[in-house]
């Protein structure tokens, strides 16, 4: 068995977020499924609603994101992957299918304007902690081989042998990332804004319903990580 340990670091920051997690198991990402043709082509139009307003900045989605960015150190230009899918959809160069499960996870995504995480389980090392990096852990970005460093004061995911999510939820790891051959998932998906609290709730439930109806995985272990609740137990 291992865990997601949210650490003390971490809440000393940001003592509001909950973070929905979960894990998928059995996944075949390559037989023929459900998913609907239009899936992540009707969830780019969705997106739209979340940022009517210019500069991209100025819709309190993506102003609390860049917010919550100030709060600690990051690598220059680091943004939320919300808000890169986000821009995206609205200048008309909205994300394309890439494969069943990355097209769900996205749609999810797109649609409720979370960003979501999905990582391959069998590929982590130990237990998973979103933390505060001490400076100096290695990270390898998804596509490109130089290793990077994180930073003093960065929060990141990480697991028992390096960094796999820096800038908290900006790029993850390639050691992780999920592929077409993936068998198992975990994902998780933050919220940094208390007031939209039941479109969170919404979005995980969206997320398994849209598992189940067009991928046939049930998803029995879905939870909710706070500061009152700071662990997440899974297994392989």
């Amino acid at each position: 068995m291992q865990k997601i340990i949210i650490d003390q670091e971490f809440w000393d920051i940001f003592p509001e977020v909950e973070i929905a997690v979960m894990t998928a198991h059995d996944v075949d990402n390559h037989n023929d499924t459900n998913v609907p043709d239009n899936l992540i082509q009707d969830a780019n139009e969705i997106a739209k609603k979340w940022v009517p307003d210019d500069p991209i900045s100025a819709n309190p989605v993506v102003k609390a994101w860049r917010d919550a960015y100030r709060k600690f150190k990051t690598k220059k230009g680091a943004r939320n992957a919300v808000e890169n899918l986000l821009k995206r959809a609205k200048n008309n160069k909205g994300v394309g299918n890439i494969n069943p499960v990355v097209d769900v996870y996205n749609s999810v995504s797109l649609e409720y304007a979370f960003p979501i995480a999905a990582e391959d389980l069998d590929k982590i090392v130990g237990d998973v902690h979103l933390t505060v990096a001490k400076g100096g852990e290695n990270f390898t970005p998804i596509g490109e081989d130089e290793v990077e460093e994180a930073l003093p004061g960065e929060v990141v995911y990480r697991d028992d042998k390096d960094i796999i999510s820096r800038c908290w939820a900006w790029r993850d790891s390639a050691r992780v990332a999920d592929t077409d051959d993936t068998k198992n998932l975990l994902f998780y998906m933050e919220n940094i804004q208390p007031d939209r609290k039941d479109d969170h709730i919404a979005a995980a439930n969206a997320l398994k319903k849209r598992f189940h109806d067009y991928l046939n995985i049930d998803i029995n272990d879905l939870t909710f990580l706070n500061k009152d609740n700071r662990e997440f137990v899974f297994s392989k």
